[in-house]
């Protein structure tokens, strides 16, 4: 959950790669999180069954499955920029 706001985030490991997976209402403001230095948005969405506190879509299965958005990120930096973006994006 991000600081004071109650708003939930995954971590999601790709092959080796870790990613922080946000809801997909945040997708109006992807290009905005991915224009941080060192932020890497994923071009596809981020589907796992784990994530319960994001909506379903149709994918392949039948009952659909949990999805967000997906990002990566060069370094601690900018994961902290990405966070604090987030923040001032939830506040207003």
């Amino acid at each position: 959950m991000l600081p004071k706001l109650k708003e939930p985030f995954y971590l999601y490991l790709d092959g080796k790669q870790a990613q922080l997976v946000i809801r997909p209402a945040y997708e109006v403001f992807k290009a905005d999180l991915a224009a941080i230095e060192g932020v890497n948005a994923k071009a596809q969405y981020c589907h796992y069954s784990e994530m319960t506190r994001f909506p379903k879509r149709i994918q392949k299965s039948v009952n659909g499955i949990h999805y967000g958005l997906a990002f990566s990120f060069d370094s601690k930096e900018a994961v902290k920029s990405f966070v604090e973006k987030l923040i001032v994006i939830n506040q207003g």
